[in-house]
């Protein structure tokens, strides 16, 4: 006779872990997985953001405003191993022309100006020597502006032949080679006195009775 109640149990408990179970179901499938990509190179997959590494789901398109819009791993690799620097000046076409390149290229860079005279003694203790153009690729030396040549050495240390920048880099503004130290502004000079008041002038005696003015 209470064969019948605990089987009914049994079918209540069974039913509640089957609901139990299916909640989990669907709360593992809706839970986000996350995308990321390793020092090495090595994309990693995880139910759990990283902190501070960039991650979004997997599937979520990156927008520019995305904090996963770092270099490329092939451009961290070949910036950190070859840096590159620019060394330009105003009113010269193959400066713009090697600009133009790296630019065109995705390459980051630094871009230093030469203007003044101890611009252009730091460059010759930098180069050698005055041309611009000038540009070093980790040690590597470019004077002068051959556009073969810059992609052979672009090319050595491993840079991208199309730009792999996302979408809101931006390069920052060229700078002078010598930092320019402003003037320090000039004293005030200091400020007059009032002028003395000039002596009085005596007033003339004479008179009939003192006819040369004589005063005693």
């Amino acid at each position: 006779m209470t064969s019948t109640p605990y089987r009914h149990r049994c079918a209540l408990v069974a039913t509640a872990m089957i609901a139990m179970l299916a909640g989990m179901a669907h709360e593992a499938s809706a839970q986000a997985i996350y995308r990321s990509i390793g020092a090495d190179g090595r994309v990693v997959f995880s139910d759990r953001p990283p902190a501070a590494t960039g991650t979004t789901p997997a599937g979520t398109a990156r927008t520019a405003s995305s904090p996963g819009n770092e270099l490329s791993y092939a451009l961290r690799q070949a910036q950190a191993r070859y840096p590159v620097t620019l060394y330009t000046a105003s009113d010269c076409s193959p400066c713009g022309s090697a600009r133009a390149l790296l630019v065109t290229r995705g390459v980051p860079f630094a871009e230093y100006t030469v203007q003044t005279d101890a611009d252009v003694q730091a460059l010759r203790a930098l180069s050698g020597q005055n041309q611009l153009p000038f540009a070093t690729i980790g040690r590597q030396h470019l004077a002068g502006f051959a556009d073969d040549e810059w992609r052979q050495y672009l090319d050595a240390a491993g840079y991208p032949a199309t730009s792999e920048l996302p979408a809101n880099y931006r390069r920052a503004a060229p700078s002078p080679l010598v930092a320019q130290v402003p003037a320090e502004p000039k004293a005030a000079p200091p400020a007059r006195s009032p002028a003395a008041a000039a002596p009085a002038v005596p007033t003339s005696r004479v008179s009939p009775t003192n006819p040369a003015g004589l005063s005693f």
